[in-house]
């Protein structure tokens, strides 16, 4: 019996080296992992603008410290005016369950910005242990999305 046989997890059998260095490299190329933004935003020169895309009671229930809000909805009228499109763009939204990101980032691409999406979104910043700022300032909050308030806010993006 081979492994693929006994394993679920390899009932498809991974790539080829060769067909894996020419996948990943793009899957980096649309993400960011929140490890990787918090590092570039501690460093004082991240060389992108962080941008939450979620609506107003999300905003000020949590986000980013640092970040800029600007819902999905609202990237047409105003990105232009806050946004340089030299500068690349890192969208986050609530969650992995969300595609908020997703839908603001394509929104910015139509209009000729480079960016990327936060993979995990605010549910996995919280979930690293990293702060929140709010409308009292910067907070912790708990890891579990059950007992969190944060956690139960809707997307609305």
């Amino acid at each position: 019996m081979t492994i693929t046989e006994t394993s679920a997890a390899l009932s498809v059998p991974p790539a080829a080296p060769a067909d894996a260095v020419a996948f990943f490299p793009g899957r980096l190329t649309f993400q960011a992992d929140v490890s990787d933004v918090r590092a570039s935003l501690d460093s004082g020169h991240p060389g992108f603008v962080l941008v939450d895309s979620r609506g107003a009671a999300g905003w000020q229930q949590g986000h980013v410290p640092g970040a800029l809000h600007l819902p999905t909805a609202d990237i047409p009228a105003r990105a232009p005016d806050l946004l340089d499109r030299a500068v690349p763009v890192i969208t986050y939204c609530w969650g992995p369950g969300c595609d908020g990101a997703t839908r603001a980032a394509l929104a910015l691409a139509r209009l000729g910005y480079r960016v990327k999406e936060m993979i995990g979104g605010l549910e996995y910043w919280i979930r690293e242990g990293f702060a929140i700022e709010t409308v009292g300032g910067i907070e912790q909050r708990p890891a579990d999305p059950l007992t969190s308030p944060i956690g139960s806010v809707t997307c609305a993006c």
